[in-house]
Order: structure tokens, then sequence, then C-alpha cells
């Protein structure tokens, strides 16, 4: 237990009519908890908890939420001052190193991130033996997972080769996603490029060619950064946990961040905004603007849902929402830009605000609704929009990565179960079983 963590009086838990004094602790935040790290070594017992919903696994200083207030901060910082003043890089740097950078040291790490965006030249290989139309996530995970053979990893692992490492992989995954969407059409690679900036490098590479030039869009340049920094981090999710759990083990970095990669790309994950898109070209294509939709959503015996509403963690406006739905306004308040699924989701939008069945549940639009409008505005196909997420997370990972493996004592991660298989039973030759 680190000296942030105040201790309160204990709590007493009594079991089997014996008492069991229990330390409370409060965080920065005035989060409350109870340790019962000696609980079961006491008494036995151990917590049934399914999905970790009321449980916390690690103390951490990098993200601060508050679900019921609609609260996001980086380091301290809110969301929304971060995403109207700052750029993903500077970010990056934030999440990892605990402070804003000065002028020298963003320069300095955005030049090491330009300088480290090559991937080894043997990797295109690799890139050949998938089929064509191999699906994108597929083949960052695996690329990602056999960078630790390029890039060999010290058993005892210095500051500096640490350092190395994380910008490798915050730079090398936005060239290997652009390669993976290329190998997918089957388009010739695109290499990085030392005059470009992070976010315009990854674009260029994605859509110029050898025959056409691709002509970057500031407000597309933009909205991808602001894209990339709204989910550049979300305490103890899914895929963090996963970094986490991998990370325990002492694994490689390398396949840590892969075990990251893959549980993002389930749909009720990384893969929701996706959904959003899917349901929202539903709708177009049976000819409706969403009220009948709605209606559907609505009816327990239907097999509609309204993708994009609600949160596991927030029972408010998701902050991250609120940001990306003033940029979705300016992207297609642009002169010859529009698209009839934006004009549908605001028409949901409309509907699920005013509708007491919404309200009463808490149901107000996420991130996801209106991030697959951003990418389908910048021309990212849908089968590309989890690898932009999982770009974005890269810094959060890693900064959750070094946290742990920093932390006073690196426990392996080992939950307890509550078994309900069968009782004791004895072994039956096989002429003997029924």
């Amino acid at each position: 237990m680190t000296d942030k963590l105040k201790q309160l009086s204990p709590a007493i838990l009594t079991l089997d009519d014996k008492n069991y004094s229990l330390p409370t602790l409060i965080g920065i935040e005035g989060e409350k908890a109870i340790d019962i790290s000696k609980l079961r070594s006491q008494s036995s017992y151990v917590t049934l908890d399914e999905g970790y919903g009321n449980t916390a696994s690690c103390e951490s200083a990098i993200t601060y939420i508050d679900g019921e207030k609609g609260i996001l901060r980086y380091r301290g910082y809110p969301i929304e001052e971060l995403a109207e003043n700052s750029r993903f890089v500077e970010v990056a740097y934030l999440l990892l190193n605990g402070e804003l950078p000065n002028s020298r040291q963003l320069l300095e790490f955005s030049t090491n991130l330009n300088e480290s965006s090559i991937i080894p030249e043997d990797m295109h290989h690799f890139f050949n033996g998938f089929p064509r139309g191999s699906h994108p996530m597929g083949i960052l995970a695996t690329m990602v997972a056999s960078l630790s053979t390029f890039y060999p990893i010290p058993d005892r692992l210095d500051t500096v080769t640490e350092q190395q490492i994380v910008i490798n992989l915050i730079s090398q995954v936005r060239t290997i996603a652009a390669f993976s969407y290329k190998k997918s059409i089957g388009e010739p690679l695109v290499y990085p490029s030392y005059k470009l900036k992070y976010v315009r490098n990854f674009l260029n590479m994605m859509f110029s060619s050898p025959v056409r030039d691709y002509q970057l869009d500031e407000d597309i340049v933009r909205a991808i950064d602001m894209f990339l920094i709204l989910h550049a981090d979300h305490e103890q999710n899914c895929s963090t946990s996963s970094v986490r759990t991998a990370g325990s083990s002492m694994a490689n970095v390398y396949a840590v961040a892969s075990a990251g990669i893959s549980a993002l790309w389930g749909p009720r994950h990384g893969g929701a905004n996706q959904q959003v898109i899917q349901m929202l070209e539903q709708i177009h294509a049976d000819g409706g603007d969403g009220t009948e939709f709605i209606n559907q959503a609505k009816d327990k015996n239907s097999p509609s849902r309204l993708m994009g509403f609600g949160h596991r963690v927030y029972k408010n406006f998701d902050p991250r929402a609120m940001v990306l739905k003033k940029q979705c306004d300016k992207l297609f308040a642009k002169a010859g830009v529009s698209d009839p699924l934006f004009d549908i989701a605001r028409k949901l939008e409309e509907i699920a605000l005013k509708d007491d069945y919404f309200i009463s549940r808490k149901l107000y639009p996420n991130v996801d609704f209106y991030s697959g409008l951003i990418l389908r505005a910048a021309g990212i196909p849908t089968n590309m929009y989890t690898v932009l997420f999982a770009i974005g997370r890269m810094p959060g990972w890693l900064a959750h990565w070094r946290e742990m493996l920093h932390s006073e004592q690196v426990i392996i991660t080992r939950p307890r179960q509550i078994y309900v298989g069968e009782p004791l039973r004895h072994y039956q030759n096989i002429e003997q079983r029924p």
C-alpha cells in the first residue's frame, strides 16, 4: 500500500460467529475501499465479484474516472481540456511520464517517435504470409508479438532500453496498422516519412500510393488526433486489465501489448463503434430515419439493440462523447460533406434524449456512438476502426505496464473462483462405466 492511500477505521466482518477486522482505505479523489487481501488466509472465505465490477485490482496514478459525474482525467487533467488544447503525442508523453512535456521534451519525444517508425525489413515477409483479406486486427496482434524476435529484451531492463521499447511500440504500431490495411486491400506498402508528424504520417501511409498522392485535410487530421487522445486510456478496462495480467507474469512487453490488442478486438470492447455504423447502415438500408428502430429497441422481444448508448462505467454522459459530438458537427458542417448515417445518428440521439425509457435507464450516447462517424468521415474503413483504437490506447497500455513493473511488489494476477463442478468421485475402468 502506498502512502497516498489514507487508512480509515477498519470494517468489521462477521463470518461463522467470528469477527474479522478489515482495513478500509480512501484514495486521492475520495474513493473508498475495503482491503480483503488477507481475508482468505484468515477466514477461508473469498469474495465473488463476477466481472470485477466492484474490485480494485491495483493502485494507479494514471487515470481517474467518476462514472456517476461523467468525469475522466489523465494524470489529473480533465479530458475536455486535453482534447481541446493538446495533441496526441503530448498526451502520450503525459500518460507515460506523469507530467506534460516542455518544448524541449516534446520535440525530443516527437523526434524519437519519427526515428523509430520504420519496422525491420525482414518483417515484410510476414505480411506476405497473410492471406489477402485478413482482418487488420489479426495481423496487428501477430506482428506486434513478433517484434520481440527482432528486438530481444535483456533479462535486466535498464531505463534507456525500456524507454526505447516504449517509443518503438507507440511509433511502430501505426506503421504495422497501415501496412496491415494495405495488405488487406492488396496495395503496395507506403513507408513512414520523417517529414510528417504522427497522425499525418499514419494517414499518408494509409491512403497514399505510388500512383496517387494523399491530400491531407487539416480538419480530418485534427479529428483523428482528437480520437486518439480520447482513447488513450480508460483506467482498468478489459484490454488494460489484460495488459496488467499478462505483464504480471513478466512476459515480454511485446507479448503484453499483443494481449491488449487481442482483448480490444472484441465487439463488446474496441469493436463497439463498428457495430454503431453497422446499425446505422441497416436503418438506412431499411429506408428509416431511426424512429421505428427506437420503438423496436424498447421492445424486449425484439432483436434490435440500440448500439452506442449506455456504458459500463458512466451512468451520466460519457465526457468523451460530448467532445466528439462537437467534432462530428464540425466535420459534417463542412461544405460538400454529407452522410445520411450522420442524419440518422442525430435523429436517434434526439429521440433517445427525450424518451423516458432511455432517460430512466441512463442510456446516454457514449464515445462509440460518435467515434465511428468520425472515422467514417476520415475515410477509414470499418475493419480498421478497432485498429485506430489500438493505436490510441498503446500509450495507456504501456503506462500501466510501466507502473506495474516499477511498483514496490509485482504480484502475479491469479483470481480465485467458486467451484460448481462434480464433487469427489473415483476412477472407473471402462467396462464399469454406464
